[in-house]
């Protein structure tokens, strides 16, 4: 590929012989390429980090995460009283991923074992170094199909950072903005690649648009006016760009068929730049892309009341006891309670011809049951705040649940079914929701609770839950009926398909160096994070253990830096 020439004007200082001359150039300033550059920081490398995106997003989507992080027999875990063991993980890993793909699996099997390895090793004592630390009661998501050796986490695995996504950020970014200061990193913000420069079969830069200043705050729509061009040389280049959840058409486009038709209405989980943009590009130049129809988007969407970007929805984190039906009104068939197959009811959603579902629960349930997933819907682990951590142990909602509750479009809150069923129908849209059907599952439901024992196994989640210490104390109500006034007032949410994580990319060795069609490395080009498929083009397989994606950003991060810096 020929490098484009720099035009005059902004773009010039990028040609002059005398600018900064870097060892890496770093494309996008998320989680897993700060991490990549603060590696090559500490082994005194000299660091661009271009980004299309205005200084506020510095960070990327990982600002706006929960800060889930998956670890393997640690204290919190201990503590807790859960027993877990690398054999247990591995073989939970094995039953979610489902590696089917010899070609394509290769390198996302060996990734899948050395994140294991790490996750059950260093990678708890290297963020603790950093200053990371984790709020003591761990969670259990993703609890999977039913079966010891299908998908699901065995056990609670899921670790939320105090300080959640911006907490995990802080350690990278303050030792990268310390690298800007000593003379070691330069950002170029504004800067759009549009190809990647390859010399003698090896890549050694990037080129492309300058874009004009924004003022848009982090992650609002910044606008794509072009004012003039660039090119930047350096001996390696990181793809960190992520994946495409912002992207709707490319989401679309790679919609697998075992998932059925792709749905025709979807919220965004992910700011609208994340576009995919630097895929093909990064296969313009050589690199080979593996698994592009794996991808991982919640059906516990809601739309935001008060939206940062297009599209802007968040996710509930549901206990384990509200009842889940379908658009048309059918209650979803087990194992699809919720939080625990994200995939198989996807899937199972696709079928009934509707993108949307339902939630019916009670205010007691959503008391104790409810999380809103992101980092500026829990200020209280956001801020630290002790003191506003607490209010969460008293009666009432936690603040953010409240507000969506009064104010969110697909709450509907009654004292009466017959109240509840007149403003689901408000919201159904051409679903022909079968009230009737939902008030039978209700009643049969409840009366399962006239004893300690019942056939219904929501029910026997639902008290087996209780049996860890974790979910008793803050993520499981107590087995109640329903449609009962002291439990109430009911509460029905409309559910959407909330799009968010590609599992596929960039095909990568375990130095995140990028292969090409022959299965050897690009001179000169490595891909980290989400662009990677989180590692191998697609450490997680077909589906994820909840907690890996930021920690696919830190190790793919870490292990490019180190790579680098090895020269």
């Amino acid at each position: 590929m020929a490098a484009s020439p720099t035009t005059p004007g902004r773009g010039a200082e990028d040609a002059d012989p005398t600018a900064f001359r870097a060892d890496a150039i770093v494309v996008g300033a998320g989680l897993s390429g700060l991490v990549a550059a603060a590696e090559l920081v500490d082994a005194g490398k000299r660091v661009l980090i271009v980004d299309q995106e205005p200084a506020a997003s510095l960070g990327g989507q990982a600002h706006w995460s929960f800060g889930g992080i998956f670890l393997v027999d640690s204290p919190e875990q201990r503590r807790m009283g859960v027993k877990d063991s690398i054999e247990l993980a591995r073989e939970d890993w094995a039953g979610t991923a489902g590696f089917d793909r010899e070609d394509e699996d290769a390198w996302g099997r060996r990734w899948a074992d050395a994140y294991l390895d790490w996750a059950a090793g260093e990678k708890r004592a290297w963020l603790h170094e950093k200053g990371v630390r984790f709020f003591p009661v761990v969670g259990w998501a993703e609890r999977g199909d039913g079966r010891a050796r299908g998908h699901g986490n065995s056990v609670p695995r899921f670790h939320i950072t105090w300080g959640t996504g911006p907490g995990v950020l802080a350690p990278f970014i303050a030792r990268v903005q310390a690298g800007r200061a000593a003379g070691l990193v330069e950002f170029r913000h504004r800067h759009r690649v549009d190809g990647l420069v390859v010399d003698g079969g090896a890549v050694v830069g990037v080129h492309g648009a300058l874009l004009a200043d924004d003022a848009a705050e982090r992650g609002e729509s910044s606008n794509r006016d072009v004012i003039g061009n660039f090119e930047l040389r350096a001996p390696a280049v990181v793809v960190a760009s992520g994946g495409i959840g912002g992207n709707h058409e490319q989401v679309r486009k790679q919609w697998p068929a075992r998932l059925g038709t792709p749905p025709a209405e979807m919220l965004s989980g992910v700011p609208a730049h994340v576009d995919g943009r630097m895929l093909p590009i990064a296969e313009e130049a050589g690199a080979r892309l593996v698994n592009g129809d794996r991808m991982w988007h919640y059906v516990e969407g809601i739309d935001n009341w008060d939206p940062v970007w297009p599209m802007h929805g968040i996710r509930i984190l549901p206990g384990p006891s509200s009842m889940w039906f379908d658009a048309t009104g059918k209650r979803l068939p087990v194992p699809l309670f919720p939080g625990f197959d994200t995939l198989g009811t996807l899937e199972h959603l696709m079928t009934t011809g509707y993108g949307h579902s339902w939630f019916v629960l009670t205010q007691k349930i959503i008391e104790k049951e409810f999380a809103l997933s992101g980092s500026e819907q829990n200020p209280d682990f956001t801020g630290k705040d002790l003191k506003l951590l607490a209010q969460r142990l008293r009666a009432g909602a936690p603040g953010p649940v409240e507000a969506f509750k009064q104010h969110g479009a697909d709450f509907v809150v009654a004292d009466t079914l017959e109240e509840l069923f007149a403003g689901m129908r408000e919201l159904t849209g051409d679903a022909p929701l079968d009230t009737d059907e939902i008030e039978r599952e209700l009643r049969a439901r409840d009366r399962e609770l006239d004893n300690e024992f019942s056939k219904d196994l929501q029910l026997a989640a639902i008290r087996s839950a209780r049996t860890y210490r974790g979910d008793k104390l803050i993520r499981a109500a107590t087995p109640h009926k329903i449609l009962d006034p002291a439990a109430g007032p009911l509460i029905a949410v409309k559910l959407h398909i909330l799009t968010r994580k590609s599992l596929g990319g960039i095909q990568t060795d375990l130095d995140s160096r990028a292969l090409g069609a022959d299965g050897a490395p690009v001179p000169g080009l490595y891909a980290v994070g989400e662009a990677a498929g989180f590692g191998g083009g697609g450490v997680h397989g077909y589906r994820a253990l909840e907690g890996t994606f930021l920690g696919g950003c830190l190790f793919t991060g870490l292990r490019a830096g180190r790579a680098i810096a090895r020269g």
